[in-house]
């Protein structure tokens, strides 16, 4: 396993921003995938952004195309979701996870979860 920890969950307005950090307890060598996912009370756990560790490349959810960035930052073991435009329905739990099996990345079927930061906009 994995160990994340995610921190930057914080109460904002609509309209403003918030960074997300998931610090790795060890290197991204044995991810293929690490990922930012994100349940509201109520609704299914859902991919926001995914980002391939070996490429950067990137897929981001519709609902947040154009408005999150998914980047990473090996030599810190740390991925980050830099959220601008903050909405009222991006209120959720938000997750880092990462994946080392093989198979789509934007997907839940991740190996090892955080334990989540809590996200809230206000309108």
């Amino acid at each position: 396993q994995v160990p994340l920890v995610e921190s930057g969950g914080d109460s904002v307005q609509a309209g403003g921003s918030l960074r997300l950090s998931c610090a790795a307890a060890r290197s991204a060598n044995s991810r293929r995938c690490m990922g930012w996912f994100r349940q509201a009370p109520g609704r299914q756990r859902e991919a926001v952004a995914v980002i391939y560790t070996s490429t950067g490349s990137t897929i981001y959810a519709d609902s947040v195309k154009g408005r999150f960035t998914i980047s990473q930052d090996n030599t810190k073991n740390t991925v980050y979701l830099q959220m601008n435009s903050l909405k009222p329905e991006d209120t959720a739990m938000y997750y880092c996870a990462a994946k080392s099996t093989l198979g789509y990345c934007f997907t839940l079927d991740f190996d090892d979860w955080g334990r989540g930061t809590q996200v809230t906009v206000s309108s």
